[in-house]
């Protein structure tokens, strides 16, 4: 306990943890599905807030709270607006090129509302979103950051992960996968014109990242073979890639990104993305890549972030199966590996099985410590 997980998080991804490496599981998942049906932690967690929890856990925390130190800035005659009725959540915004709503339906069975209605949902409406992104800013918050280090700096080193990149962006937050594959092929110069515009947006937020505290800079990409092919990846997702990655490299910053679900295909790219590591490769039984393809990918010079598949938290799996899987993963990667679940602490799992991963990772990290 009172372990300084900060020091050690930032010690393994910058080399200078001798040789160790840190277990930082991702339980919000598991958490917030008991907070949202009222199930009690089981003891002894019971009423332990979230980031409680990891203490008592004694392990780390994956800090992307830090987001909120960079806010987005709405250029001055945007108007925006949100209102909600019954089950119903409405988001609107006017412009001086026009007005698009983007629409939600809660649902008595999930934290999360569902989207019922694209931001875009015509080219027009690409046309209105070009606008914002061309004429948004960004601004650093140091008070938000003074507050987080107070309250969270003893669980990991502070992360954030900057917006997502073209497709992904336009699949995931514009138009949905199928009226985004048809905007792509069918309106090919304005979906670039919105590419475009993502970069001119976020190439400031990268000067502002370079200059700010924070050095672990994550690509929250959400990337997965259905969703971006690699015709897509190589055109659109690499270059700006490699362009996020030379520029937090000049000032130092480590980068990583999220790939989870079905990478197999993209895997081959992995180094020339420009990136220090990738988070959340989803191994079998989830994904569709064994632990040995992702380490023939990453090879020597990336990092793991993740790489114990969920599901083998739960008890249908055997704890010999979880501590396999391990040992495994620590033999492929450390010390390049900050050890967690792909993607997330199953929320089904046992969530004392944090606790048997972690005497794993205990043990390993001895043999550093003589």
């Amino acid at each position: 306990m009172n372990r300084n997980w900060s020091k050690l998080h930032h010690d393994v991804v910058f080399g200078k943890a001798k040789g160790r490496i840190i277990w930082q599981p991702r339980i919000g998942c598991w958490y917030d599905d008991r907070q949202f049906t009222k199930t009690p932690l089981p003891q002894p967690y019971t009423g332990l807030s979230l980031h409680d929890l990891y203490r008592k856990l004694d392990c780390s925390a994956r800090l992307y709270e830090y987001n909120a130190c960079f806010e987005r800035i709405e250029d001055g005659r945007v108007k925006f607006s949100s209102h909600r009725e019954n089950d119903i959540l409405e988001f609107d915004w006017q412009t001086p090129v026009g007005t698009t709503k983007e629409i939600f339906k809660y649902s008595p069975n999930n934290l999360h509302p569902q989207r019922i209605k694209w931001e875009v949902e015509t080219m027009d409406d690409l046309r209105i979103a070009i606008w914002r992104e061309e004429h948004a800013a960004w601004r650093w918050n140091q008070a938000t950051y003074d507050k987080l280090q107070t309250e969270l700096g003893d669980l990991g080193a502070p992360v954030m992960f900057m917006p997502r990149m073209n497709v992904m962006s336009l699949f995931l937050e514009k138009m949905g996968i199928e009226n985004g594959v048809m905007a792509i092929y069918e309106h090919p110069d304005l979906v670039e014109a919105y590419f475009k515009s993502l970069e001119i947006c976020h190439e400031p937020l990268l000067d502002i990242i370079n200059a700010c505290p924070i050095d672990i800079i994550n690509f929250g990409e959400n990337i997965h073979c259905q969703l971006l092919s690699p015709p897509l990846f190589v055109k659109y997702h690499l270059p700006a890639c490699q362009h996020r990655c030379e520029k937090l490299h000049k000032k130092g910053k480590f980068v990583f990104a999220h790939w989870d679900g079905n990478c197999k295909q993209i895997l081959p790219y992995a180094k020339e993305t420009g990136m220090d590591g990738i988070e959340a490769i989803t191994p079998l039984p989830q994904g569709d890549v064994t632990l040995e393809d992702v380490k023939n990918a990453l090879g020597d010079e990336m990092f793991l972030w993740d790489g114990v598949p969920a599901l083998f938290f739960d008890p249908m799996y055997s704890l010999e199966t979880l501590e396999a899987s391990t040992k495994k993963v620590i033999e492929l990667f450390a010390p390049k590996l900050v050890l967690g679940a792909s993607d997330e602490v199953a929320s089904t799992a046992d969530i004392n099985r944090v606790l048997f991963v972690k005497k794993i990772v205990d043990e390993y990290n001895d043999q550093f410590n003589c």
